[in-house]
């Protein structure tokens, strides 16, 4: 059997800015389903940065963008392949992920499942087309002209995630195929995302290529004053320090502290979408932090967040993470996808289809104006006290981790790290 090939491609950009008051997400709720949808997308998102981050290093990527992907190659899956990728990315479609998710909701068919993705992406991109900050989420199928992929399939991924398929000829022309993919990215997500997949990816053997793309460009409730913008200390993990560009301000913010971290939530215009920076006491303590990243904590401290005046001072910062996630996916369980093993039949009607790459590009740009771009470990967190006359102290004067949610769904749309401000 001649075995063929698919790849998935992610690109994403956010840019943020400054900040200030939370407040509740209000509007249509979307439902049990998308509400299971965005928390197996979470607990997704903090097992895959388990495994991106390496010692010392920055880290920036889009969860749900891996996620989005991974659904519609999902929708085409059968058998063991399906359930295997159902496992890994925290889909509710079985009983045990249900149960893993603490719900007590019945396991979603795969129908619902996309259902239910596929609301949160009209529902984001509704929101995104609004005045108060632009965000967009864009889907596409790459698919070799005259291969037969099954109507059936083509329509439900073009109806439930609004990937339309683009005929491309791998066979003849896959640099001309690679160009016209990569100029989709770049144009998806402002120019910012160029070259996405690289020379030698795609080939005479390609049949496939899903695309998704996030743009995400919003500016602080609360922006930063550029006037009180100072070059001030920032420790590394290994004890030296470097002098980058600390933004201020005093203002209201979302915040909670334990005995071993802080937590501030800057909201965007429109406090729709939020970026929470998670920062630990101890100078080097992201290492010890990173092991309690896990669904239960991180729901423990959003739980205890209050507003109050809050003493802010944040660096600027700008990166690009670009990650190949074929060998990741495989030792998170995805293991048939990748090989003559892979039951893709729900596509084509054969077994002939397997994945060949997963590459995902994400580039962040944090600024004064804005941004452009489980069960808790046994710990028991408690919470420090902080006295109704002492304004808290928030400098991120040391390494930290940061996401970008939506306040709606809890979806996390971004997740990254900060070592490094300069890069």
């Amino acid at each position: 059997m001649i075995a063929h090939r698919i790849a998935l491609i992610s690109g994403v950009v956010m840019s943020v800015a400054g900040c200030s008051v939370g407040g509740q997400p209000g509007g249509k709720q979307l439902g049990e389903d998308a509400r299971l949808v965005a928390e197996g997308n979470n607990q997704f998102a903090l097992r895959l940065y388990q495994k991106l981050r390496d010692a010392g290093s920055n880290v920036f990527f889009s969860p749900y963008s891996i996620s989005s992907a991974l659904a519609m190659t999902y929708a085409g899956a059968r058998g063991t392949t399906q359930e295997q990728m159902a496992q890994v990315l925290s889909f509710a479609t079985s009983a045990d992920i249900v149960q893993r998710l603490g719900a007590t909701h019945k396991p979603l068919s795969p129908e619902e499942l996309a259902e239910a993705f596929g609301r949160i992406i009209k529902d984001l991109n509704a929101r995104g087309a609004g005045n108060k900050y632009e965000l967009r989420v864009a889907n596409a199928l790459w698919g070799q002209r005259g291969y037969q992929f099954l109507p059936a399939f083509v329509e439900f991924v073009e109806t439930q995630y609004g990937g339309a398929m683009e005929q491309v000829d791998f066979v003849k022309a896959a640099e001309q195929a690679r160009q016209r993919i990569n100029a989709w990215v770049e144009k998806q997500t402002n120019g910012k995302i160029k070259d996405l997949i690289g020379p030698g990816v795609l080939d005479a053997m390609t049949r496939l290529v899903l695309t998704n793309a996030i743009y995400f460009k919003g500016n602080w409730a609360s922006q930063f004053d550029k006037d009180r913008t100072e070059d001030g200390p920032f420790t590394l993990l290994n004890g030296n320090t470097i002098q980058v560009p600390m933004m201020n301000q005093q203002g209201r913010f979302g915040y909670t502290q334990t005995d071993r971290l802080q937590v501030l939530e800057m909201p965007y215009v429109g406090e729709e979408l939020s970026m929470l920076i998670l920062l630990p006491r101890k100078m080097d303590g992201v290492s010890e932090l990173e092991q309690e990243l896990v669904v239960g904590g991180l729901g423990q401290w959003l739980g205890t967040i209050r507003q109050r005046q809050v003493i802010v001072s944040v660096p600027k910062f700008k990166m690009t993470g670009k990650f190949s996630l074929g060998q990741v996916l495989q030792a998170m369980g995805m293991t048939d996808a990748f090989t003559d093993k892979a039951d893709f039949s729900g596509m084509s009607g054969t077994r002939e289809l397997y994945l060949s790459a997963v590459i995902h590009q994400a580039y962040v740009d944090v600024n004064e104006e804005g941004t452009e771009a489980a069960a808790a470990t046994g710990a028991v967190i408690g919470i420090t006290s902080v006295g109704p006359d002492m304004t808290p102290l928030f400098r991120a004067d040391h390494p930290f981790l940061f996401l970008i949610r939506d306040t709606k769904t809890g979806s996390i749309l971004f997740l990254g790290r900060i070592t490094n401000p300069q890069g």
